[in-house]
């Protein structure tokens, strides 16, 4: 998830620059604040903001958006305690559209689950450990109509995580976005193991999974 800046932080005022807060978020100047992810016609400005290239070309973010593209971005939008109201909803559940072909994808990616398990319901404490749990799991595979899958029962996919409560907590950040989860000891998808103690095992135990009618 982007925790997004106020357009009047004193951040903002460093023309062309990145400043990264106590929350690992980066804060760009411009009214818009716009983290380049990738760009066809010139990956190398992957990881800066669209503010700084513009100043850079001289021209203006929008003109400089359009040299840019093809190509993806991150967008600052989003204020903190808007986010914790909505996570603490009974209805809210937990999920990533984190991009894994982008050139510096967002943080969410690699950080969604474990940054919900760690921050907000450890050390923020929004809800228990097994609401957490539950908003990513069970209450998903309810809502979209997956059939024995979030549930730890017999009869069951067996698709578990197995971490350590006290250590989980998301290690990516939007300067260094690909980067595993603290905490997880061990992958199992439909029963098999994929990952295991920092090692991905070989082959793909995945299925794409149709929603119950």
């Amino acid at each position: 998830m982007a925790l997004g800046s106020e357009p009047d932080s004193p951040a903002l005022l460093l023309r062309g620059g990145t400043v990264f807060d106590g929350s690992g978020a980066p804060r760009y100047d411009g009214i818009t604040d716009i983290l380049i992810t990738w760009s066809t016609p010139h990956p190398e400005m992957a990881a800066r903001s669209l503010a700084g290239i513009a100043a850079e070309w001289g021209c203006t973010q929008q003109e400089a958006c359009e040299r840019l593209q093809p190509g993806g971005a991150c967008y600052f939008q989003m204020r903190e305690d808007d986010v914790q109201r909505v996570l603490r909803h009974p209805a809210t559940m937990i999920g990533s559209d984190g991009l894994p072909h982008d050139q510096h994808p967002h943080p969410r990616l690699w950080g969604t689950f474990p940054r919900v398990l760690g921050h907000y319901s450890r050390d923020l404490g929004l809800f228990p450990l097994e609401t957490a749990v539950h908003k990513m799991t069970g209450l998903s595979a309810r809502q979209f109509g997956l059939v024995d899958r979030g549930e730890i029962r017999v009869g069951a996919w067996a698709d578990l995580v197995v971490f350590d409560a006290a250590a989980i907590g998301d290690t990516a950040t939007f300067e260094r976005p690909k980067a595993p989860a603290a905490g997880v000891e061990c992958v199992l998808v439909n029963g098999h193991v994929a990952y295991t103690h920092g090692d991905e095992a070989p082959g793909r135990h995945g299925r794409f999974l149709a929603r119950a009618t």
